[in-house]
Parts: C-alpha cells; structure tokens; sequence
C-alpha cells in the first residue's frame, strides 16, 4: 500500500517588485493599525490581532514573500510601538508561522469558512500564548476577559482582512 503526499502547486514567480514588498508592507501597516485602539461602549480600548491576520494570510498564500526573518522585525517593531516587552509579538507570530506552514496544505485552495475556522483556532491559541506570557512577565494574573473580546473582535473581523489582502493580492500578484 503505497502512501500517498500532499504536495502543493510552485507559487508562481512574482517579477514586480511593488508585488513582492506587497506582503511585508501590508504586515508593517498591520502591525501599526493593531496598536491603535478601538473604544468600544463599556469595554476598556481594544485592538483586533490585525498583524496575525496579514501573517496567517501571507503564510497561506504566499509564504516566500514574508519570511521569518520579515515578520521577526515587523514583530519587534509593534512591541516598540505599543511599549510591550520587546520580542513577545515576534515570538507569537513566529510560532503562528510555524503552525500555519506546517498545516498549511490544508487550507490552500480551500473554501473561505475552511481558512476562518484554521484562523479562529490559531487566534485563540496565539491570544491565550499572548495571555499567557504577559501574566509571567507581570508576575500577576491579567484580566482574561479583555483578552477573550480581542480574540473575538479579531476572528469578527477576520472576512474583512481576508477580502482585502485576497483582493490586492489578485491585483498585484495575479493569485490567491
């Protein structure tokens, strides 16, 4: 009984280079937008995980033009932004890549409720890592339930991050 492999189609060869900077571009102005807050009526200011959105969708569809060492500075850089612990979202992000790539044949040419559910199952391991790890370098047992919304405001808005990124990245690039 022979056993069979999953291979996924060679991504296509993108010569422009505007296309190619496209998926760290995106994942910088991600990371900026994921330090502004939201205020929502009776919750204290959050803000929806938009960094892990553009590095689940890039690790899908184009892992080649967002490589670790990219999402290791763009992780870095949204620590020094936000005054967090320098390094925590470069580790988390790092970590989601590596989870993603390693089911990533998966959800290549899946349906969308397909790639949601992947994404609503890496946000609340990302978030609870994320939890989890403040609470150690605090010393102290953070609020969960801010952290819960986050991860449910991220997952919400998750359609829209994905049209998006689908969208620009069929204009430039040609596929999703």
């Amino acid at each position: 009984m022979a056993l069979k492999v999953f291979s996924l189609p060679a991504l296509p060869r993108v010569d422009n280079t505007a296309a190619r900077l496209w998926p760290i571009a995106t994942t910088v102005l991600a990371a900026v937008g994921s330090i502004l807050p939201v205020h929502i009526a009776g919750y204290a200011a959050l803000t929806p995980a938009f960094t892990l959105m553009a590095a689940y969708h890039w690790t899908i569809y184009r892992p080649d033009l967002l490589p670790p060492a990219a999402l290791f500075a763009i992780g870095a850089f949204q620590d020094l932004l936000a005054g967090a612990p320098v390094g925590v979202s470069a580790l988390l992000l790092l970590l989601a890549r590596g989870v993603v790539m390693s089911y990533r044949r998966y959800f290549v040419n899946r349906l969308f409720p397909f790639v949601w559910t992947g994404f609503t199952i890496l946000t609340g391991g990302a978030l609870l890592a994320f939890w989890a790890l403040h609470c150690v370098l605090d010393w102290a047992l953070l609020d969960f339930r801010s952290t819960a919304f986050r991860a449910v405001l991220t997952v919400a808005i998750f359609p829209l991050g994905s049209f998006l990124l689908g969208r620009t990245q069929r204009a430039l690039m040609g596929t999703a």
